[in-house]
């Protein structure tokens, strides 16, 4: 058997000595230390607060009407950067209401830096937030945001120089960031947008466009028509042989447009053989009835009770069947946390207690151990029976 010979030196000594007593040390300096509150702000903190803050506060400076939409101009002493294509969630009270929408900045990152933010609200069908914006903001109205969140920007590291852009209807909004940027040198990468309309005059930023396009050779656009054929326009749907006919070769996809836009696009990009990784899509907010997915068996006429876990107290509201969780929740008057509401982000994350509930898959943005531990996200949720959830203010 081989034996070892082990030498400790004076020096090991001492390093065994006061390893020994460490632990006594460092309680006799936690005892010893204060128990006020820290308040120095140190310059980090500064950055990151200034970067990512939880609120901001906007008046309306400028209403810009456009065909069934408005574009808002927001403008502060000091609005938070931002990256082209990001969005912000608006927080609002509609009569016994609180919730938020999100919409994306709809203008280059650069006019950030002067205090300004650009938002384009559509109007749609049963729309609760955007018929309120539309019919109550006028200039002067203060408006308070979150800072800017969303990964549907463009990363050099990861993306192709060359971008193919798919936009419908008001799907335009990042796209209109991104080519200002562009435009201004904010970011270095050519795109080539198909955007899709029903009609010539419902083209959103049509001259803003043009503009841009005629201003640099790095933005090429292509209008589609749904409904109506003109010349110099595309007819029909962008699908996989109108993206061939204008993509270059290598390129990276980026899309934002209606629900039904991305589901007929599901059935059309994998004829197009990209990688996962080339294909970037942003969040696409819950329909407004579960019976929009093949995949529900509920019964949307029902009408539940949810008991709600909030700071220790408790409270009960009726819960539809036919609308998202957070909806019921936001309609009693509860601040409930959300930005996207498409089931991504997870700001709205809640631990279901007990009860059942319907999440479409495709809307599933959870964390594999959120969905182990019984977490939701109550913004892509819809109940199927009495509920018990605990929520989390900001």
């Amino acid at each position: 058997m081989k034996k070892f010979n082990f030498h400790v030196k004076p020096i090991g000594l001492l390093d065994m000595l006061h390893f020994k007593t460490m632990v006594p040390r460092r309680r006799a300096i936690l005892q010893s230390g204060s128990l006020d509150p820290i308040t120095a702000v140190y310059g980090v903190n500064r950055l990151a607060q200034s970067l990512h803050p939880k609120q901001q506060k906007a008046v309306v400076s400028e209403i810009i009407p456009r065909k069934d939409a408005s574009t808002y101009v927001l403008k502060a002493d000091k609005l938070a950067y931002f990256r082209a294509g990001q969005y912000v969630s608006v927080k609002l009270s509609i009569g016994d209401s609180i919730t938020a929408r999100p919409y994306t900045l709809a203008a280059s990152p650069s006019l950030a830096l002067e205090g300004q933010y650009q938002i384009t609200v559509k109007k749609a069908q049963d729309a609760f937030a955007s018929d309120y914006i539309l019919n109550n903001w006028t200039v002067g109205t203060e408006v308070t945001l979150s800072g800017p969140e969303g990964p549907f920007s463009y990363e050099p590291m990861r993306d192709e120089n060359e971008v193919v852009g798919l936009a419908g209807g008001s799907g335009i909004t990042p796209f209109m960031a991104m080519a200002g940027a562009i435009l201004d040198g904010t970011e270095d990468f050519r795109l080539t947008l198909l955007y899709g309309s029903r009609r010539k005059e419902d083209i959103l930023y049509a001259e803003e466009l043009e503009k841009i396009c005629a201003a640099t050779d790095k933005v090429k656009v292509v209008h589609v028509l749904s409904e109506e054929e003109a010349e110099g326009y595309e007819h029909g749907f962008i699908g996989a042989d109108l993206i061939r006919k204008y993509a270059p070769e290598v390129y990276t996809l980026y899309i934002c447009g209606p629900r039904a836009m991305h589901d007929f696009l599901a059935k059309e990009l994998p004829k197009l053989g990209l990688d996962q990784k080339h294909i970037r899509r942003e969040f696409v907010p819950a329909p407004g009835s579960p019976a929009y997915f093949e995949s529900y068996s509920g019964d949307q006429t029902k009408v539940y009770e949810l008991t709600l876990h909030l700071l220790g107290e408790e409270k009960r509201i009726p819960l539809r069947a036919d609308e998202p969780i957070l909806t019921a929740i936001e309609r009693a008057g509860i601040a409930a946390p959300s930005h996207c509401r498409s089931g991504e982000c997870g700001w709205c994350r809640s631990r279901l207690i007990c009860g059942e509930v319907f999440i479409p898959e495709s809307m599933d943005g959870r964390r594999l151990a959120d969905d182990e531990a019984g977490y939701i996200h109550p913004c892509s949720a819809w109940p199927l029976s009495d509920l018990e959830l605990e929520i989390f203010p900001e």
